[in-house]
């Protein structure tokens, strides 16, 4: 397997955990219980933040030891950079969350199904762009000396994980989908088709860091800025609104330490 084959299935791995998530439609009759949906929810959290600390934000900080007491400078900015970005797409984009019934963003006379689908992205653009910063990363190794397997190893648990959070998030976009009247294969593919921005956002950041390879650090801990700002603005709030807390919070953790595992012990 040369680098390009890598490259691919690191970039592809995040979309098939998607599709297999929204293929939940197909054998849940119907809306996905409450319960389970908080669990879900904590779980892609816990998920979200430990990759944000192992994968993104200790690595910028590591590549920017040569700043001695500033090495944390490069993270500081791009974090900020992150939030702010997110925040001012979340501002003005109009959206609408699944089990919400009030869109958020600038006014829109857009479908209810369409402002969802353009929630779902705003989500997954981050994590598309974190896949393909942690992937330009190891080819940049890679291209230093380090052994392929060895160089690939960090990006390919990163999109494991990312796989696995975004199981949960398939079928949390394509049962609401189903409840808003579509049918099951429009809302499997609408689902499964939400997560194709992730790839195209990763490559998108690949090419860029290949133009700009010192801004590594900087688009290590802006993507870290924008995952937290989605965990933070979105999926903590809709988990811990009215019952089922404790589930969540149980989700959060597991998420955080399976994630937590996957990054050390095999990043």
């Amino acid at each position: 397997m040369n680098e390009i084959s890598y490259s691919a299935i690191i970039l592809l791995v995040p979309l098939l955990g998607t599709s297999l998530g929204a293929a939940m439609v197909f054998f849940l009759k119907k809306d996905m219980p409450t319960w389970l949906r908080k669990v879900l929810l904590g779980f892609a959290s816990g998920v979200m933040v430990a990759a944000s600390i192992w994968s993104l934000l200790d690595p910028s900080i590591e590549q920017s030891s040569d700043l001695g007491s500033l090495a944390f400078l490069p993270a500081a900015i791009g974090l900020a950079i992150g939030f702010g970005f997110l925040l001012l797409i979340d501002t003005l984009t109009p959206h609408l969350h699944p089990h919400r019934k009030e869109a958020e963003g600038l006014p829109s006379k857009a479908s209810r199904t369409s402002m969802m689908l353009a929630a779902v992205t705003i989500h997954n653009v981050p994590e598309g762009m974190t896949t393909g910063v942690v992937l330009a990363a190891a080819l940049s190794s890679f291209a230093a000396g380090t052994g392929l397997h060895e160089a690939m190893l960090p990006a390919l648990t990163l999109a494991i994980g990312m796989a696995i959070q975004n199981f949960p998030e398939g079928a949390i976009v394509s049962m609401p989908l189903k409840a808003e009247g579509n049918g099951k294969m429009k809302s499997f593919l609408l689902g499964a088709f939400s997560g194709a921005v992730e790839p195209v956002a990763g490559l998108i950041a690949v090419g860029f860091l290949f133009l700009v390879v010192p801004a590594l650090p900087y688009l290590l801990s802006f993507a870290a800025g924008a995952m937290l700002y989605v965990v933070i603005e979105e999926l903590i709030p809709e988990a811990m609104e009215g019952k089922h807390t404790n589930v969540a919070t149980i989700g959060f953790a597991v998420g955080f330490i399976l994630m937590m595992i996957l990054d050390v012990a095999l990043g």
